[in-house]
């Protein structure tokens, strides 16, 4: 399907090589699927969807999705991965839908690279229908604090963590764009994630060492000092080799979880 160009992006620099380590992951999908709940005959949006893997996986299934992402390069490659699905260039607070016309959506590891959250929900919240969904999946900068790799990248990890909104913003930012927050579910990575984003090396360091790994990951693409990333590898590297990093994941341990599942509603 043709994609009109609307704006240029930053994730053009990181999209070609994206899938290198990027997959939907079965079991985020099916919490995706579960807090959604779509309906064969409603219509969607995937907001932020990179190169459309959660996309695809619910098309399969014969739901109707709209993905729509700033990166022409990202909807470049999903295109060619599926002829079922209607990909738009654009973002949460631009999204170019008439009022009222969409059933639920779907925000995986984006809102974190929305220009303006506020004005993303107001934007979802005309375009969802009465009682539309809206399922977000996002880390809390709380819970990032409980990353170990906080403990070899601690300038990253701090900016990575400073750019996540926080749940208590979430919340305010939803009720004053009509929106209220109905779920929230902790997610704890599980050692066979198949989407390779940030933690997604909690039980397995050595991905870390990996530059191709890394390479889809917007915080060491995009937010991280050269020399801390190197000096940390080396050390990660040196410890994975001591057997020490199992002592340095022990005192990271929490019960916070990784990441969260927030489900929303459309305020009637």
């Amino acid at each position: 399907m043709a994609i009109t160009p609307v704006m240029n992006a930053t994730y053009d620099l990181i999209g070609l090589n994206y899938n290198a380590s990027r997959n939907a992951d079965p079991q985020i999908f099916e919490r995706l699927l579960y807090h959604l709940s779509p309906a064969t005959n409603g219509l969607y949006l995937d907001i932020g969807c990179g190169t459309g893997n959660y996309t695809k996986e619910f098309a399969k299934r014969d739901f109707q999705f709209i993905g729509v992402d700033p990166s022409m390069t990202m909807l470049s490659v999903a295109n060619a991965k599926t002829s079922n699905v209607t990909w738009q260039q654009g973002s949460a607070e631009t999204i170019s839908l008439p009022s009222e016309t969409i059933d639920g959506v779907i925000a995986t590891l984006t809102i974190h690279h929305w220009d303006n959250l506020e004005q993303g929900f107001k934007r979802l919240s005309e375009v969802l229908k009465p009682e539309g969904k809206i399922v977000i999946f996002t880390s809390d900068p709380a819970q990032m604090k409980g990353y170990w790799l906080c403990h070899y990248f601690p300038e990253m990890m701090e900016d990575s963590a400073l750019q996540m909104p926080t749940l208590e913003l979430i919340e305010q930012l939803l009720l004053k764009c009509g929106l209220t927050l109905v779920t929230i579910e902790k997610y704890f990575i599980d050692p066979n994630l198949q989407d390779l984003f940030l933690y997604s090396g909690k039980h397995h360091p050595g991905r870390y060492l990996d530059p191709n790994f890394r390479r889809g990951i917007s915080s060491f693409s995009s937010l991280a000092n050269e020399t801390e990333v190197k000096e940390g590898l080396l050390q990660l590297e040196a410890d994975i080799e001591s057997g020490q990093i199992d002592e340095i994941i022990s005192k990271y341990e929490n019960n916070l979880g990784d990441y969260l599942f927030i489900s929303v509603k459309k305020i009637v």
